[in-house]
């Protein structure tokens, strides 16, 4: 039977969320062989969560203070190293563990999908008591190993200034120094890579042996690149390959059927683009594997630096939520893997989430999920509206004092008003935007839709790590905010690991929202609402701009409805008949918005 060592043993993997969410989640999941990844942006948080497992763990605990030397990279690498250490302890106490029923052995094998190593452990299961099961049963274990630990790195966040508004030391940006406290670790997982591209990031990982992969010997530290569509996994990889380092895994994620912060794509809708992925993959390894080639070369590296046999990964994540849906991808696509994100936050076993938010979330329905102008970074944010982080900002408003008191100060950006930056988020800058807003000659209604835009600002450095610090004790007083993606409205009950598992492998099923729409139709009803709220916006004087980015948008979007009508015969006669009859819906509100523009045109 062959069963390939230190190959992924599952066929998805839990996606960063927030910055609490699953701050510790390979802590409950990793000895199963699942991978997740943690976000790296707040590094006080991080210290406070090594100090808090150290407690719980009994391990020593010498505190990293911010004013001390790179005590970002320092903390985001004591924190790796500590998870590091518990995951291992986790899975020699899987392996050594007795295969009985209910045993943490027997639910490591139990919880796989169908695959050759699940089925030497269902062959073990029907041998009788004797010297052949025991062999089977010390094959096994040789078997058992960790998912991933792995990090995130949202490229965009990189901040080189402090508090005061100083100049950091070189290479300590926030980006830079998050990537050295990975590199430094024992950690040996993926570093994924969000938001696009930083050239001084990219050039600084070129420094890193570890992000190399010699002939034979494998990665230890591994490159993933979140993109929304082919030509972005070219440009990236290719600028990767110039430094000399490879890519293990492209992650596809939908532009607007996502969690937390949206990229709305212009229209580019997930079905077509993994088609692209499929057909070109091949290509794809063959360029990024010459143009790598040749720069080892240009260093006097020569073959034996270039391991010519990897391949890039290829999965994706957005708005996943039936089984039926995983296998259509699998089968249809050909992806390697899928992310399974907002699913994730019905399952408290997995990640962290306090009482009050997971009840939140259960009572949600779609317009509780909103795509809100909620996040500093000026990117369109999905966001509950029902949650604790919500209601405060709306306190705040109600009582003439908008704004964040900012205490973390992470996604600070705006000079306009002060020589220190300011998050857009803050008091301090919502006072000053609103006077000078108050102030200017716009008409009562711009002036009402400026002031809403400042407003809506939310501190989601601090609030997005609130599930986690609430329930922990750390920060009990926190606001949770929630940035689930639009998928959560349809899960009505907090579930188990296993049940999630089982579901996810088509194995049993959760009740879902009867209403709930196939993930290609629910994205391109998000991508038909923005574009009726783009038209809207803009609808008393485009700019030629615009009326470009619309026309882009609905060619793409048609694109997209064509390749799904072709894809509809894959998924049996009730499915086709109900994603057809979806489509067609849609379809009409396209070309309503398409009538109303050419009339206002």
């Amino acid at each position: 039977m062959d069963i390939a060592m230190n190959s992924p043993v599952h066929t998805f993997h839990i996606p960063v969320m927030g910055t609490g969410f699953t701050i510790d989640t390979p802590l409950k999941v990793a000895h199963y062989g699942i991978s997740s990844a943690i976000s790296l942006v707040d590094d006080r948080f991080i210290e406070q969560m090594r100090s808090r497992i150290c407690r719980d763990h009994g391990e020593p605990y010498e505190p990293i203070a911010d004013k001390d030397e790179d005590a970002r990279a320092r903390r985001i690498t004591a924190y790796l190293d500590l998870l590091d250490t518990l995951v291992h302890r986790n899975v020699e106490r899987v392996r050594n563990s007795v295969f009985a029923k209910g045993s943490e052995i027997a639910r490591y094998f139990e919880l796989l999908p169908p695959s050759p190593l699940r089925r030497l452990y269902e062959s073990m299961e029907a041998k009788l008591d004797g010297p052949e099961r025991l062999q089977l049963q010390e094959n096994l274990r040789q078997f058992v190993q960790p998912g991933g630990i792995d990090v995130n790195i949202m490229t965009k966040l990189d901040n080189d200034r402090d508090r005061s508004g100083h100049k950091l030391p070189d290479r300590c940006s926030d980006a830079l120094s998050a990537l050295r406290g990975f590199m430094n670790s024992r950690v040996e997982g993926s570093l994924v890579l969000s938001a696009g591209m930083n050239r001084r990031l990219f050039s600084y990982m070129g420094e890193f042996k570890d992000l190399t992969a010699d002939k034979g010997a494998g990665l230890r530290k591994r490159i993933v690149l979140k993109v929304s569509d082919y030509r972005s996994a070219l440009v990236q990889g290719k600028l990767l390959a110039r430094l000399g380092l490879p890519v293990a895994e492209f992650r596809v994620e939908s532009g607007l059927n996502c969690g937390g912060h949206a990229f709305g794509g212009a229209g580019k809708l997930l079905g077509p683009v993994l088609e692209e992925f499929k057909q070109e993959k091949a290509q794809l390894a063959e360029t990024l594997r010459n143009v790598r080639s040749q720069t080892l070369k240009a260093l006097g590296c020569g073959d034996s630096c270039d391991d010519d046999t990897l391949v890039p990964r290829i999965t994706v994540q957005g708005g996943l939520g039936d089984p039926d849906e995983e296998r259509l991808l699998r089968e249809v696509y050909g992806v390697d893997g899928t992310g399974w994100g907002s699913a994730f936050l019905f399952v408290p076993e997995a990640v962290n989430i306090d009482p009050a938010s997971l009840q939140q979330l259960i009572d949600a329905g779609e317009q509780d999920i909103r795509l809100s102008g909620a996040s500093p970074l000026g990117v369109p944010f999905w966001n509950l509206t029902t949650s604790a982080s919500e209601q405060k900002r709306l306190q705040r408003i109600s009582s003439d004092q908008p704004g964040s008191p900012c205490p973390k100060g992470y996604l600070v950006s705006s000079s306009e008003f002060t020589t220190m930056p300011l998050c857009t988020a803050s008091r301090a800058f919502q006072r000053r935007k609103l006077e000078q807003i108050d102030l200017s000659q716009l008409s009562s209604v711009d002036k009402r839709r400026a002031q809403e835009d400042v407003v809506a600002k939310a501190c989601i450095c601090h609030d997005l790590s609130g599930c986690a610090t609430v329930p922990l004790e750390i920060d009990p007083g926190a606001t949770p905010a929630i940035c689930c993606g639009p998928n959560a409205a349809y899960f009505q009950q907090a579930v188990t690991l296993k049940e999630m598992i089982d579901h996810i492998y088509g194995r049993a099923r959760i009740a879902l929202h009867g209403n709930r729409p196939h993930m290609f139709l629910k994205e391109l009803s998000l991508h038909i609402e923005q574009l009726r709220k783009d038209l809207s916006e803009h609808a008393e004087a485009p700019s030629e701009m615009m009326k470009k980015a619309v026309t882009e948008t609905r060619e793409n979007l048609q694109q997209g409805i064509a390749h799904y009508r072709e894809l509809a015969a894959r998924l049996g006669r009730d499915n086709s008949r109900s994603f057809l009859a979806g489509l067609d819906q849609l379809q009409g509100e396209l070309m309503e918005l398409g009538l109303k523009s050419k009339v206002r045109g």
